[in-house]
């Protein structure tokens, strides 16, 4: 019988991004090595576990933006092509290093491209999501929805702005997955006062916050961040169950010192053949743009040395480790649970979300370790493999606390996304969100023309609320591109505002418009009118069963 519980959370995503009037666009590549390096293989391994009858319990977020660039069929068209490119190279890689001591990692690269191309294209036939679906149905996965564009909510100036990135993500998922969600991944992890309601009202059952947001709040929790709490909202007594990383599972994985990605036999993710191949190899990979990574690496961590002294990766050495360290991982946390367990007399719960990307792209064996996590999980038995939804089955008493305000940034606050450096776009967001309100709640009896314009203004306030590009401005990553997107978005929605104000639609701008994002195209304008509008009713869905304690 399991001592406790330890449930393994993945949020992957990605902002939206595609650009058809550009053959080869640098901030798409996001996307496309995202689904090579981490969703195709989190997909396969979770195949892989099925069809080897192997039990497994995991909870992961596709955020609207991230689902609508893998249904797009552009995208995916263009995906596609990088993955026969990517495979070409493999090919003359493996040519090349024939008898060399990279010969196992470029024979590797190409198996992976290819099982890549086999998933891809031949089992899913370019539409991934419905695999991810095929997986929450059978039980086995927890798909969790976010904001919207993954806006931190925390920051938005009003209740209807909270409200319409919420709604708006309900309607996603029910679109790709085909039931409404249960849990959400609050963009950024980030919680303030009042989010719950939002949240409760919606029919959402559970959300993750940072460590603090919990054990800071009032009352203190009585046992720390190892149970969930419920945030009570309403006057109906229903509630929101709040679930809070545990810092030693992130340790474990994240330290730079201890963490199990920088070990010397891991794929080096920053030495790149887009940067060693001959460039008449990368012509379907680069176009016409200078040399950058292209995903495919043969080289290893090495150590704390020069990437010209990294030496040959070799996949059986990083497989058989990536092995150890799940095996590792779960012997530690048969330890931490079974001194919790003593220490407060209850089954522990510990909570261990990451980023998905982590796993395939910047650590190259993370779906390995996963897959291993859950190959291996039978011989610990204190440790069960869990999600929220199965915990809450059989745990629905939660005490009652005030969550406290938080973010899982640096310094546990909002500091990354509103700061010296970015903190002036907040006051557009705000005044492009009051003015959605105001126009929403002022459109009576439209018409069609200026109901395209009314849910395209709503289409572009949510893409500027996009928390990536206050992310990016702060890390400066690619700032020009984030500046212009922010800039771009509202400039669209201010001009949509006048339009609509005097009644004047520009019909061929507002398509214009549409066929540049071509995003949510279930988006309702209504979302955003005022909370005392009787057309506001009817969006909360009843039968939160999570229970308070005393």
């Amino acid at each position: 019988m399991a001592s406790g519980s330890l449930a393994l959370v993945l949020h992957a995503h990605l902002p939206w991004v595609r650009h058809p009037e550009y053959p080869h666009f640098l901030e798409e590549d996001w996307l496309y090595e995202a689904i090579t390096e981490t969703y195709l293989p989190l997909l396969a391994m979770m195949d892989r576990l099925a069809r080897d009858g192997v039990a497994f319990a995991l909870t992961m977020s596709l955020t609207p933006p991230l689902c609508e660039m893998l249904a797009d069929p552009l995208l995916r068209e263009r995906y596609t092509a990088r993955l026969h490119a990517t495979i070409a190279l493999g090919e003359n890689l493996v040519e090349q290093k024939r008898d060399t001591p990279y010969a196992d990692a470029a024979a590797y690269a190409l198996w992976h491209a290819r099982e890549a191309l086999e998933v891809w294209s031949e089992r899913y036939g370019t539409e991934i999501l419905q695999g991810f679906k095929r997986h929450q149905d059978a039980g086995n996965l927890v798909i969790l929805t976010c904001g919207a564009t993954h806006g931190l909510l925390a920051l938005t100036a009003t209740r209807e702005g909270r409200r319409a990135q919420v709604l708006a993500a309900k309607a996603n998922y029910q679109k790709h997955f085909g039931r409404a969600p249960e849990g959400i991944w609050l963009g950024e992890c980030a919680y303030q006062d009042g989010l719950d309601e939002v949240l409760h009202e919606a029919g959402i059952r559970f959300l993750f916050m940072e460590t603090h947001g919990i054990t800071w709040g009032e009352p203190r929790p009585r046992y720390g961040h190892y149970r969930p709490i419920l945030s009570v909202s309403g006057e109906d007594g229903g509630g929101v169950a709040v679930f809070a990383r545990d810092p030693a599972c992130s340790r474990q994985v994240w330290s730079a010192e201890s963490g199990y990605p920088g070990d010397p036999l891991y794929r080096e993710f920053y030495r790149d053949a887009g940067y060693d191949a001959p460039l008449e190899w990368l012509a379907g990979l680069l176009g016409d743009q200078p040399r950058k990574s292209v995903g495919v690496k043969l080289h290893r961590v090495t150590g704390k040395v020069a990437l010209n002294e990294k030496e040959p990766y070799v996949p059986a050495w990083a497989e058989a480790r990536a092995q150890e360290h799940a095996r590792h991982f779960l012997g530690e946390r048969t330890k931490q649970i079974e001194e919790l367990r003593q220490a407060l007399g209850i089954e522990p719960l510990l909570v261990a979300p990451y980023d998905a990307e982590l796993f395939g792209h910047w650590w190259y064996e993370g779906p390995i370790f996963i897959d291993a996590l859950f190959r291996a999980a039978a011989d610990f038995p204190a440790v069960r493999m869990d999600t929220p939804t199965r915990w809450l089955e059989r745990f629905p008493d939660c005490q009652i606390v005030r969550p406290c305000p938080s973010s899982w940034g640096d310094k546990g606050f909002w500091d990354v996304w509103v700061n010296g450096e970015n903190a002036w776009i907040y006051k557009h967001l705000h005044r492009a969100e009051e003015h959605m309100v105001e126009l929403a709640s002022a459109a009576v009896a439209p018409s069609p023309e200026e109901e395209r314009a009314l849910t395209q203004a709503g289409r572009e306030l949510l893409l500027a609320q996009s928390s990536d590009w206050a992310f990016i401005v702060t890390m400066q990553t690619t700032v020009p591109y984030a500046v212009k997107r922010t800039r771009m978005h509202l400039a669209a929605f201010d001009r949509l505002f006048h339009m609509i104000g005097a009644h004047a639609i520009d019909a061929a701008y507002v398509a214009e418009l549409e066929v540049r994002s071509p995003a949510f195209s279930e988006l309702d304008w209504r979302l955003w009118v005022r909370e005392s509008d009787p057309r506001v009713g009817g969006n909360a869905v009843p039968g939160v069963t999570t229970r308070p304690i005393p």
